[in-house]
């Protein structure tokens, strides 16, 4: 494992329990990240990340589903419940501070990383989510393949179950068209909405290119 520079953000899967153990030696303040398979996990990065932007803290990250090992060695050698997605800050291999799921707020953030974690000269968080999916079905939208209830019968549930680690922009991008994906659990009767105002092609239009212009793309 190599130590980044002042401007680099430290961002590592911790896939084994030995990567856990090694990780926390080698940063003697550090998070970790424990990923889960919904939007909760982007949501929760997103709102990590910025504070990313300004503080000095290595994190690694566990996806839960595929390293479950190192999840679970987590929680027993803290002893805290495990939750997904979850963030633990460590101080010389020592839990200082938990947060869970919905709580992963900035509200909740703000003191611990003021108090804890020293301000970042530079850098960018450097970020894995895909957005080609998103964009597919943007294309085919526009496309005429879908048309409004279509597209949004499609959209709700790719993005409520995307998991990815994002920034906080690339989320609330994501999110602009539909809002919170669980308020759709009840149903295709709740889709008539949204889609029913007449404005959702230029809306469409309007994300795909932001979208691509986030990621340096063309149109």
């Amino acid at each position: 494992m190599t130590q980044a520079t002042q401007a680099e953000q430290v961002l590592l899967p911790l896939t084994t329990p030995e990567e856990v153990q090694t990780f926390l030696a080698e940063y003697p303040l550090a998070a970790v990240f424990k990923a889960g398979t919904c939007h909760k996990t982007m949501q929760g990065f997103g709102v990590l990340e910025t504070f990313l932007q300004r503080h000095e803290l290595p994190v690694g990250f566990i996806r839960v589903v595929d390293w479950r090992p190192a999840s679970n060695f987590v929680a027993e050698m803290t002893g805290i419940q495990h939750h997904s997605p979850q963030l633990i800050i460590f101080q010389e291999g020592q839990p200082r501070f938990e947060v869970n799921n919905w709580d992963i707020t900035p509200e909740a953030l703000a003191p611990v990383f003021e108090a804890l974690v020293p301000a970042r000269a530079g850098g960018n968080v450097e970020t894995e989510g895909n957005i080609q999916p998103y964009l597919d079905l943007m294309d085919a939208y526009l496309g005429g393949q879908l048309n409004d209830f279509e597209f949004q019968d499609r959209w709700v549930p790719l993005f409520r179950d995307d998991a990815s680690l994002r920034s906080q922009h690339e989320f609330e991008l994501l999110s602009r068209l539909f809002g919170d994906p669980d308020a759709y659990h009840g149903g295709l009767h709740q889709l008539g909405a949204p889609a029913s105002r007449g404005d959702l092609r230029p809306r469409v239009e309007q994300l795909r290119t932001e979208l691509l212009a986030l990621r340096g793309q063309s149109a």
